[in-house]
């Protein structure tokens, strides 16, 4: 049967599938993690394996990156699931419930995993069968793998419905945080990315708030001082977010573009508009939340492929019990990847870069040059204005794909934030080969060697001739972060050492936070059963009025969890052990979950109103502004060989 479907790609596509692209069928097929170098073929090699798997008529999706991706694929390999009898179809962010439904009950659906994430959501909210846009879950190919399952596993996809108060608490919080004096009523750890309020700051806040006790005001007031100084003092303007049409946009950190779908975590969003002088935008009311890594463990065939995983095999194994399996190219590579060269400075390492651009561009080379933020991107723009080039950041999102088609050409030169996600292959110009291939540049090395090999990628496809080169300073954001203290960095090796120590601290914080999601996915998923039997009953009277204190209860439920995270002491528990403290709390609130679906039954009251209901992504914090302290509690305990859980 792969036979059938590869003979379909190419009489409907006229394009032969090569043996490496077979294999990645194959290795789909299995269930596996496939890592397929960039320029490779994968979207090609994904077709095969989507048609058998759509043989059992239970709908395939191919979760992409973004909505542009669905629709490309989805209209690229269309004539050849035709060949087959079968359909394929696309949904974007703006299709409709109806269109949602009838590309959801085709054999193979393209959709970003966000969109398909929050449909899931949705439909957890139907109140009839009929309601639900999806089938059950049942296979799904991931594109971009280690984009969606690691970098963007852990953001929480939010439905929210109409709520009010965050506003409020803004509004007091940012001038009252202003008013407070460095060093004396807080104190900032700009290396774990933390602030403290002192004793001396919590009695000024309450002078100028006019409160007796701020930890009892209402509106969650302490919280949103803490979200004030946070927003303040510890986010960058052009790194870590945009003001882009009187909206703050938060900064992928990963991939260097806006996201913008997507919010800061509700209180510091708010302490953001208030610090830039805007509009307050009330986030709403929390009425489902679903991280993708729980989205996507939720069906029965999962597999996916990337250009770089095999740095995260152990990841993929714990926790989506998925294997690895590594595609060699089609055609040997012949990339050279110079070794990095350490700087003592940035204003070293920035000059040395600058020179490398214009050394390269004057031998007709294109280059491409990799930026840690909008802010640096721009910087190296200023400094090279004299050659012609472009700048691709989260400010010209709009001309990406023109202006990726134009880096490989012969004096080319682009200036960009992270590659990661972008879909789109850099393809060499007339005479560039013979002139060495693309010149790539990192401008600083990332937590991740994924990351960072994400970048080189982009040269030397498919046996293209091409090399890249990492500069590093003593002080860039990496070394700074995770060198303990009074370590000293003299050679390369010592970098290399760091990252893998930062990619290993990373690990243990999404394993450790993977554990506590379970127990809160089980009760999700306990709830939802009762939900189902609910559904059964349609003739029962009482099925909507149960539905609809169900759906309330669960509401409460996420409220009161987040504010039990927001104020746990996750370091200082007097010996007890965090993770257990913590669960044995969301337990019994779980038991009141219960008890106040009853109540609700049992009394005369009108059930809540459902009103208008959204959606949103926020970043990646689901432990608040604690999470680079609970990152350095775990590596205390790992050296001490006493892991939490």
């Amino acid at each position: 049967m792969l036979s059938t479907a590869i003979h379909a790609a190419q009489r409907a596509l006229a394009l032969t599938l090569f043996p490496s692209q077979i294999q990645c069928a194959q290795a789909l097929l299995r269930g596996s993690i496939v890592e397929m170098e960039t320029g490779e073929g994968k979207t090609l090699a994904a077709m095969p394996a989507a048609a058998l798997l759509a043989q059992a008529g239970k709908g395939v999706h191919i979760l992409t990156a973004n909505d542009y991706l669905a629709k490309r694929d989805a209209a690229w390999m269309g004539p050849a699931y035709k060949e087959l009898g079968l359909h394929a179809a696309a949904i974007h962010q703006k299709s409709t419930p109806e269109e949602r439904k009838h590309a959801y009950a085709a054999d193979i659906t393209y959709i970003s995993a966000t969109e398909a994430g929050f449909d899931h959501l949705r439909d957890c909210r139907a109140l009839t069968k009929e309601d639900r846009v999806q089938r059950p879950l049942y296979a799904a190919i991931v594109d971009e793998a280690d984009s969606i399952l690691i970098d963007e596993a852990r953001i929480p996809l939010i439905l929210a419905g109409e709520f009010d108060g965050i506003a409020d608490s803004a509004r007091l919080a940012g001038p009252a945080a202003r008013a407070l004096r460095p060093g004396i009523d807080y104190v900032l750890d700009t290396r774990n990315q933390n602030v403290e309020i002192t004793y001396e700051g919590l009695a000024r806040a309450e002078d100028i708030l006019q409160v007796d006790q701020i930890h009892d005001a209402p509106n969650g007031l302490l919280t949103a001082l803490y979200h004030a100084l946070h927003a303040q003092h510890l986010l960058q303007k052009d790194i870590d977010y945009l003001v882009r049409e009187n909206r703050i946009i938060p900064i992928d950190e990963y991939k260097g573009r806006t996201a913008n779908e997507r919010r800061w975590p509700a209180g510091i969003h708010a302490a953001l508009e208030e610090m830039e002088g805007l509009e307050i935008q009330e986030p709403g009311r929390v009425l489902g939340s679903l991280t993708l890594q729980n989205f996507v463990l939720q069906y029965d065939h999962l597999c996916g492929m990337t250009g770089t995983a095999a740095t995260q095999a152990d990841e993929f194994k714990q926790i989506y019990g998925l294997n690895v399996e590594i595609i060699p190219t089609h055609k040997p590579r012949i990339r050279i990847d110079q070794p990095d060269a350490l700087f003592p400075n940035q204003a070293a390492k920035f000059r040395a870069i600058v020179q490398s651009i214009r050394e390269h561009h004057d031998t007709g080379r294109p280059v491409l040059v990799g930026s840690e933020s909008v802010e640096a991107s721009e910087a190296i723009s200023r400094a090279i204005a004299d050659i012609p080039h472009n700048v691709l950041n989260a400010r010209h999102e709009d001309i990406e794909a023109a202006l990726i088609a134009q880096a490989g050409q012969r004096g080319a030169v682009t200036v960009s934030t992270n590659m990661a996600g972008r879909g789109v292959d850099i393809v060499l110009g007339e005479g560039v080969a013979e002139l060495g291939g693309m010149h790539v540049i990192g401008t600083a090395r990332n937590d991740s060697r994924r990351i960072d090999n994400q970048l080189r990628g982009r040269a030397g496809r498919q046996g293209d001739p091409g090399s890249s080169r990492y500069f590093l300073a003593i002080d860039d954001e990496l070394i700074r972060r995770f060198r303990d203290d009074g370590e000293q960095i003299q050679t390369r090796a010592d970098c290399d050492m760091l990252q893998r120590r930062a990619e290993g601290r990373h690990l243990d914080a999404r394993l450790f936070l993977h554990k506590y999601e379970r127990v809160i996915e089980g009760q999700r998923h306990a709830l939802l059963q009762t939900r189902e039997e609910v559904m059964e009953n349609p003739g029962d009277p009482q099925s909507l009025y149960r539905l609809e204190a169900i759906d309330e209860a669960w509401a409460c439920h996420l409220e009161e969890v987040a504010n039990l995270k927001s104020g746990f002491a996750w370091l200082n528990l007097g010996g007890r052990e965090p993770l257990s403290e913590f669960l044995q709390n969301v337990d019994a609130l779980f038991t009141q979950l219960w008890e106040q679906v009853e109540h609700e039954i049992n009394s005369e009251d009108t059930p809540p109103r459902r009103g208008a209901t959204w959606t949103y992504l926020t970043v990646d914090q689901p432990f608040g502004t604690g999470m680079e302290r609970l990152m350095k509690g775990l590596a205390l305990k790992a050296r001490s060989g006493r892991l939490w859980g």
